[in-house]
């Protein structure tokens, strides 16, 4: 999985990571009645929960267009704020997996985690406008918008 390796290398560096174990992910996907992206789980299996203030820095230079996700979520809170966060109004059918310094979630589309290994696409929970949007066509393919940067 290049673009994780890539991701890692360019926004992580050096800072020590706890791999999750395969055993916490099969719990969390019973837990949430959902499969979770191939790609994500490696790299979570593979790193690591993920701090990324390097991407935060960088997002405050106007003249790079970046999102702004800081942290990924351990798995308790995955599934605890998929229905907090539902609760105080996102709309339901998401599961979130990362977050911005703004509170604001990125997650996978419920529907989409009935397949077993493919990549998903990603969207956007705006916590102001309680509106949820589509800001990657997969997982992978919003890893590689940071890499470009």
């Amino acid at each position: 999985m290049k673009s994780i390796d890539l991701f890692i290398e360019r926004w992580i560096g050096k800072h020590t990571m706890v791999p999750i174990s395969q055993q916490d992910l099969e719990e969390l996907e019973g837990k949430l009645n959902h499969k979770l992206p191939s790609a994500y789980k490696y790299l979570l299996t593979t790193y690591g929960l993920i701090h990324t203030p390097n991407v935060m820095n960088q997002s405050c230079d106007l003249s790079v267009n970046i999102e702004n996700v800081k942290d990924f979520l351990n798995v308790n809170d995955v599934y605890e704020l998929s229905k907090l966060y539902q609760m105080s109004g996102m709309p339901e059918g998401h599961v979130v997996f990362a977050s911005d310094c703004n509170g604001n979630m990125f997650c996978f589309k419920s529907a989409e985690c009935e397949q077993p290994n493919q990549d998903m696409s990603v969207w956007y929970y705006d916590r102001h406008n309680a509106a949820v949007n589509q800001t990657s066509d997969s997982f992978i393919t919003w890893l590689n918008g940071f890499n470009s940067h």
